[in-house]
């Protein structure tokens, strides 16, 4: 009888022990899941980064273009007479001589 309830105890004892390991191993792997995912430096920060690297890498774009078209325009500013009194005449309303201007609210 001493030896049945002696193995009875020993696997209770085991079944404890799994028990604990079990936990240990699953809390463990939360705790290794929740650093991965939302840790200064987890999944869920790198996807923000990523996403606001590519919203900066296209304003980065339209600025270059911007740029571009001002760069142009001064060149043009500068060099050709033609585009200089395009540009008085319909940026500054200028009007050259014997010229009206009419101005209309848009």
């Amino acid at each position: 009888m001493n030896a049945h309830l002696l193995k009875r105890q020993i696997e209770n004892e085991r079944k404890k022990k799994k028990l604990v390991t079990y936990t240990l191993v699953l809390l463990i792997g939360l705790y290794i899941i929740f650093n991965i995912a939302l840790d200064d430096m987890g999944i869920v920060k790198f996807l923000e980064l990523k996403e606001k690297e590519q919203n900066l890498i296209i304003e980065i774009a339209s600025l270059q273009n911007e740029n571009l078209q001002i760069e142009k325009e001064i060149r043009l500013l500068g060099d050709n007479l033609f585009y200089i009194e395009k540009h008085a005449r319909e940026n500054l309303n200028l009007a050259g001589p014997n010229e009206y201007i009419f101005l209309y609210e848009q």
